[in-house]
């Protein structure tokens, strides 16, 4: 398999980390969307990353539908999103929350990169949205479990919201005040902290 895109994005990291969680074999080529768009478009005409090659040469695109992929590969046990109901679509909505704040941090980095005058209404939009989200995060990782949040072992959901509170922070600092969401902070350092999440890292790199 390959995997295309920066481990900046918050988005290629989750797939990576899951990757080699699952101890799947991979080739990361760290291709930007704006830089290395011509390559990319060549597997994903959207040049959107993650893209993930597979072994016979389909693409697949957007994490969640990578990952839901990676997920048939492993056995019940090892599946990060849980396979039964109720806990599945618990864990889903924790992680669509977090991947749909970062989206919200990408807008927001773009309106100020690519705009020469800044709409304020939109700033003021997206850092509500923003600070509302890690607001319910924060309630729901008070009433998880002591390890991760759905148990003993690390799932997707965990995944999603340690490397989209990382994104976050690196993008804009200063935006929202972290330490307002003590049970997400300990979460993102206590994942930051694991080796896999150093291995599979970048430090941001704005689009040129």
């Amino acid at each position: 398999m390959i995997l295309i895109g920066q481990y900046d994005s918050p988005f290629v990291r989750r797939v990576g980390i899951a990757l080699t969680l699952y101890g799947i074999a991979f080739e990361h080529r760290p291709w930007s969307s704006f830089a290395d768009a011509d390559q990319i478009r060549a597997y994903n005409p959207l040049t959107r990353v993650p893209t993930l090659v597979l072994d016979d040469g389909l693409a697949l695109t957007d994490s969640h539908v990578i990952l839901d992929y990676l997920d048939s590969l492993v056995s019940d046990d090892r599946a990060m999103f849980p396979r039964a109901e109720p806990a599945r679509h618990r864990a889903l909505r924790i992680a669509t929350l977090a991947t749909g704040l970062g989206d919200k941090a990408v807008s927001l980095f773009y309106e100020r990169r690519l705009h020469g005058e800044v709409s304020a209404l939109w700033v003021d939009r997206c850092r509500r949205q923003i600070e509302e989200t890690l607001a319910v995060l924060e309630a729901s990782r008070a009433e998880g479990g002591p390890a991760y949040w759905f148990g003993e072992h690390i799932g997707h959901a965990d995944i999603a919201v340690a490397v989209v509170l990382r994104f976050l922070n690196d993008v804009h600092p200063g935006l929202v005040a972290v330490a307002h969401y003590p049970h997400l902070q300990a979460h993102a350092q206590k994942l930051e902290a694991l080796a896999v999440f150093e291995e599979i890292s970048q430090a941001f790199i704005p689009p040129a």
